[in-house]
Formats: structure tokens, sequence, C-alpha cells
């Protein structure tokens, strides 16, 4: 073999396979099932994220063997490796909680490790919950080689309509007395009828639709059931499309521009998306080079309607948008009425507006995406709240049916089992403004999605009358009225660590701020007092997270050179 590269396409891959001095490497690879053609091939690494963990990623083996196949078909080597996954949905309300962002940073670590590593010229990666696709694209960033995402899917409906949310919904009503053990049984048994993500509008779909508008996956992928041959399909075709985007050397920082993550912005809040959003979008811009602010969730968010009925607020699920046309009409809708940028490039090597031109418009007796003209809310659900509780920001999800203003009480928690117990045993009351710190991504450490209590409280049939704040984050299956991502965070001496007890807490999401009625000089003889609590884990990944993540205002990051 020539020690001397010919093929522009195979950058990464020459080095590791080419020439004499590489005998070491091919004798390998042929172990694995490399042939002499093979490498001559670009090599193209395949990211799946399978595991037993989780029903979320149960089924993406088969849709990785479909990628693979799909870019041997197209002339490259599929080369499969995994990466892990976690699953909120079992891990929520413990402390094993604290690891689920965490496994954002080592999912994109291991994807820039291998493809690093190993030379892959082009990749695809399948994601299919919540923390492993936004792990997954912060690492195909980083790398900035040809690269496709595939979604992994959204689940279908459990028996009566129910889901994942409908479970821990179950508990709250449970707890109030409103539901026998009969019945929680029978909803936990039937909610979760197979594989795939989550099924209402919760950070998986927000996550997928938000790929998809960033022009990193292919026109469809984020609206296809986990289980359909249209999935294993779009997951072939992400396999041929890396070697056509290698072809054209087409890399994600061509992609994913700003404008880009404007539109991706835009469509998270048309479909009543996840705050999750929010911190990831800020991660994977951050990762590409781009800077993306909670300013501009705010910027974009005053021109872009609400317009998807799904839940946790609204009454459908994914699956029932896939049977209408997922997003693609809603994003042709944005676009003819000037709201998304048409001339960003995608991995189709077309721009979104020519992807789009021949979509055609939802059917007319569809009542899931309002018209622009008739929106849910006129303005965003994701809002970013100031205030001298939150001098550098916070974020609110407010759909409008909680209400646009909440003032009431403080009850304060140092975590989120103490606050949960006190919801559970009727502690908790209406009027009530539940304070929980110390739950940030350094104070947890890991910044737990606080779906437990915010199900326990609607459960509670509190979800009008009862206010949640805290430095941690939600669920994209919380609802209610409720502020997370609270920044400065507790553990940083942030003014959540101030609070106390009967303190009163206004949350105004028509002024967007959130503030303590305390005056300044109470709040600073207050911080005199106030000591720092020794960390909660001096060893192990959560401890190396706590020592090097940044605010949640930036992303929760790892790798900020400050």
């Amino acid at each position: 073999m020539s020690d001397t590269p010919q093929d522009p396409r195979r950058r990464h891959s020459a080095p590791v396979v080419d020439g004499v001095g590489k005998s070491a490497s091919r004798a390998m690879l042929r172990a694995v099932g490399f042939n002499d053609a093979d490498f001559t091939k670009p090599q193209v690494g395949i990211a799946s994220t399978w595991s037993r963990v989780t029903p979320c990623n149960s089924h993406i083996g088969e849709l990785a063997e479909q990628a693979s196949a799909g870019a041997d078909a197209a002339g490259g080597k599929g080369v499969i490796f995994n990466t892990i996954t976690i699953s909120d949905g079992i891990a929520n309300g413990t402390e094993g909680m604290k690891y689920s962002l965490v496994s954002r940073e080592v999912i994109a670590d291991s994807i820039e490790t291998v493809a690093g590593c190993e030379g892959f010229d082009g990749l695809v990666a399948i994601g299919g919950c919540d923390k492993n696709m936004p792990g997954c694209l912060i690492g195909l960033a980083r790398l900035d080689r040809p690269s496709v995402f595939v979604y992994g899917g959204t689940i279908l409906p459990g028996e009566g309509h129910t889901d994942i949310v409908s479970v821990f919904e179950a508990m709250g009503a449970h707890s109030r007395g409103d539901l026998d053990l009969i019945d929680v049984k029978r909803i936990e048994e039937t909610a979760i009828p197979g594989p795939g993500a989550c099924g209402g509008m919760y950070t998986a779909n927000t996550m997928a639709s938000a790929i998809e508008a960033l022009g990193m996956s292919l026109p469809g992928s984020s609206a296809q059931n986990a289980v359909s041959q249209t999935k294993r399909d779009d997951s072939r075709a992400a396999g041929e499309a890396v070697l056509a985007l290698l072809e054209r050397d087409i890399t994600p920082s061509d992609i994913m521009t700003r404008e880009a993550f404007e539109n991706a912005i835009t469509v998270v809040i048309a479909l009543g998306g996840s705050t999750n959003a929010v911190l990831h979008l800020i991660a994977m811009a951050d990762a590409i080079g781009v800077s993306i602010t909670l300013d501009d969730f705010t910027a974009i968010g005053k021109r872009v309607p609400v317009l998807a009925d799904l839940r946790p607020s609204g009454q459908y699920m994914m699956s029932e948008l896939v049977e209408i046309g997922g997003i693609q009409p809603l994003m042709k809708t944005l676009l003819e009425a000037g709201l998304l940028h048409g001339d960003c490039l995608t991995v189709t090597g077309a721009t979104l507006a020519e992807n789009l031109a021949d979509v055609a418009p939802y059917p007319q007796d569809q009542a899931i995406i309002a018209p622009l003209e008739a929106p849910l809310k006129a303005q965003s659900h994701l809002r970013v709240l100031h205030g001298n509780l939150a001098p550098e920001g916070a974020v609110a999800k407010i759909t409008g049916k909680e209400g646009t203003r909440f003032s009431g009480s403080a009850r304060v928690f140092g975590s989120e089992e103490e606050a949960q117990a006190r919801i559970n045993d009727g502690s908790v009351v209406a009027g009530d403004v539940v304070v929980i710190r110390y739950e940030g991504p350094r104070g947890g450490p890991g910044m737990r999605e606080m779906l437990t209590p915010t199900s326990a409280i609607m459960g509670r049939g509190l979800g009008s009358e009862v206010a949640l704040i805290t430095d941690g984050r939600f669920s994209g299956g919380s609802h209610g009225f409720v502020v997370g991502h609270v920044t400065p965070e507790a553990f940083d001496g942030g003014p959540l660590a101030l609070l106390e007890d009967g303190d009163t807490i206004t949350i105004d999401a028509e002024a967007d701020t959130l503030d303590v009625a305390l005056t300044v000089e109470e709040l600073e003889r207050r911080r005199a007092a106030w000591q720092r609590p020794a960390p909660r884990y001096t060893r192990g990944v959560l401890a190396k997270y706590a020592r090097t993540v940044s605010s949640a205002s930036t992303g929760a990051v790892t790798d900020r050179p400050d």
C-alpha cells in the first residue's frame, strides 16, 4: 500500500491504515471484518447509544446496523461503536439522577475519544433519549467531520393514552388519596408499551426536533415512530448521506451556524418544547464556536408563537403528530412567515428552504398544530427571568394555563428529597413557593430534574396553587408554575442560598422577573452569615464534574477555556 493518501475523503483514516508502516493497524482491523478493499474506503464511525438500560434506546442496535449498511452501500466502511446512556425516567427522584446531565459530557467525550483515536472520516450518531442527543451533537461538533444525527424515534402511547408522566402523576394522585394502588399498578404496567423515547413534547422529542431544524438530521428524522420501517430507512439513509457529505467536504461547522441555531430555537418555541432545550442548545452552540445566550431565547420568543397542542401542557403525543406529517409542515409554515432562515445548509447538502419546497400542508381537519393567525400562545412559553433572585437569569416554562404571575410564601428545602417528603405528606399547601436549592450543576452536583416533585404537585391537585423554583432543572414532562436554572446557583452563593421560610417570592412571566421582597441590606446581611456547604462528593465522576462545570446560564459545559 502507498504511504501517500490519494483520496481526500480519507484524510483521517489514511494515516491509520495506509502504508507498510501501518500493517499492525490493518492486522487488528482484519480481525473485526475488514478486507483489502475496505482499507481504501472512507471509514464511517456509527456511534450507537444502544442499551437495555431504557426503552428509549433498546432498539437502537438495529438502527446502527442499518446506518452501517447504508454507509457500506454508498462506498464507505461502517464501523459501529457504542457510547453510554442513562435513563432519567428510572433515576428521577433518586441520588442517581445526579448522573443524568453528567452523562451528556461523558457521551460527548466518548464519541470524540473513539473517533479521534480510530481515525473515522465521517460519523453517524444515533440517540434516543434526553442527554444522549445533545451529547452526540457536542461530540460531532468538536470533531467537525462530515456527520449525520439519527433520532431513535418516539414511543407509542400506552393504554388509555398514557405515558411515563402519567405514571409520575398517578403516584401524586395516590399520595392525595385519589387513586388506589390497583389503579397505580395498572398505569405502571401499561404506560410504556415498547421501545422509543417518552411520547410527549418532552426533552427527547424537543431535542430531536431542534436537531432537525438545525439541519443536522435528515428531513423527517425527528417525527418517526421508534419501531417502524420509516425509522429503519432513515437510519440507512443517514449512512449513505455521510458519504455524500464527504464528497462535498460539508462538516458540522458549515451547518451549525448562528442562523441554524436560531431556526432550532424557533421550532422549539413553536412546538412548546422543554426548558432543557435552553441548556442543551447553548452547550451545542458553544461546542461549535457559536455564541448563543439566554437573551437570544427572549428575543426570538417575542416574535414566535406556540402552535403545538402537545403534552405535557397540551393534549396530544408525538406519535399523533407523526400521523399528520411531523414537523416538516410546521417548519414550512414558519419559513413562509419569515420566521426561519431558509438559506441554512443541511446534511442533505441542500438548504432548509430546498428541503421544504415540496412539503404538503397538514390535513385541514387536524387539531394538533394551530394556525399562525390563531396561536395557542402569542409569544414563547420559555421565559428567561431576571431579578434579585436570578441576577444571571432563570428559565421558566409558562404556557399561560398556569397564569402569568404568582406571588407566595417561600418553603425552603436543601434538596429534592426534602421537598418531595413535604409535598407528599401535605405540608406544602396552596400559596407556597417551593424552593429547592443546592441542586445546581456544582451544588447537586449534576443539576437534577425535578419531575418527581412537580408531578407530585400536579397529582395532589396543586398545579395552579403552588409554584416551584430551583437551581436544578425540569424534565420536559414537568408542567405547572415552575422556574429552574436559577443562576448563580446556591452553591456559588447565589441569592437562592439566602432565602428563608416565609419570604415573599414573586414570579412574573409578563415582566420576566423573579424577585424576593427583601431589601439589598437584608440580602447582604444574610450573605455575610452564609457559608458554602461542603461538597457532597469529593472523588469520582460527580466530583470531577463539579470542579469543571460552568454555570447553567452558559450551558453547564465542562470544557470552557475559562
